[in-house]
């Protein structure tokens, strides 16, 4: 059994998994958590699923290097292509942002028809098809890619006419075919949520994965007895492998605050 105040490992290809990070963090504020961004390599949505294990594995490894307990993928892609390889390699606890959100949507449906949006990738992966018909054999999986989401996050061009254009012109064709709930299949989507649910209309319920992903780790920490009882808040530990500074100013957008310390590391 690990260390019940070791920190939590979390890795992204670069800033979006911030989004899971702020989730995990106000869920369980005692838990320390170390954050790796890869940004000399994103993004992973445009690689291959060798390329993806690869990177993933090497990104586990600075965070084993670290001390954690338990180590969550961030990233849809590396979830779809790594999350696997990484639980045989690994002695602890691995999880991914895919399966909490399918089982949060196949909870959520009430039509039996579900949209996932996400980078190329993670739809061309099959994952959350896969994922969400584990839980319910019999739903229908409409799906989406809609890459121009991610760099408007970034851009912090989450309100207004450009995100609300490209959110219509992305989501007009899964709303015509009934779809009742979205998946929000990227860590950078919950940022233009807002735009997002204005485009399906109220009778769509979005799904973050984020959420749902906090919920899981809360879960598994619990039942193994390895969450951090105190009741300060935990450290935040934040690296990255290009770009420190791009990392802090783009990086607020996704954790609602400011990033003081980004450590670089060479992987």
């Amino acid at each position: 059994m690990a260390n019940s105040s070791a920190p939590l490992g979390i890795f992204d290809s670069g800033v979006g998994g911030l989004t899971v990070f702020r989730r995990i963090a106000e869920r369980m504020p005692a838990e320390s958590i170390v954050y790796l961004g890869d940004t000399a390599r994103v993004p992973y949505g445009t690689k291959s699923a060798d390329t993806v294990a690869r990177y993933a594995q090497s990104c586990a490894e600075v965070l084993m290097n670290r001390g954690v307990k338990m180590l969550v993928v961030a990233c849809n892609t590396a979830s779809a292509y790594a999350l696997d390889v990484l639980r045989r390699e690994l002695p602890i606890p691995v999880l991914g942002v895919i399966e909490p959100g399918a089982k949060r949507a196949v909870a959520a449906t009430r039509a039996k028809h579900i949209g996932v949006i996400g980078t190329a990738g993670t739809i061309n992966s099959g994952k959350y098809q896969d994922s969400i018909r584990e839980y319910a054999p019999d739903a229908r999986v409409s799906t989406k890619p809609c890459p121009l989401f991610v760099p408007l996050a970034e851009e912090g061009w989450t309100q207004g006419a450009v995100p609300e254009q490209v959110a219509r012109e992305y989501l007009s064709e899964l709303c015509a075919q009934g779809i009742d709930t979205l998946v929000l299949g990227c860590t950078h989507y919950p940022l233009l949520k807002d735009v997002i649910a204005q485009a399906v209309g109220p009778n769509v319920v979005l799904v973050d994965s984020a959420e749902a992903t906090s919920e899981s780790v809360a879960d598994v920490l619990n039942h193994q007895c390895e969450a951090n009882k105190g009741s300060g808040q935990g450290a935040r530990t934040f690296l990255v492998t290009d770009a420190p500074e791009t990392f802090k100013r783009v990086g607020k957008h996704f954790l609602k605050d400011e990033i003081t310390d980004v450590e670089w590391v060479d992987i």
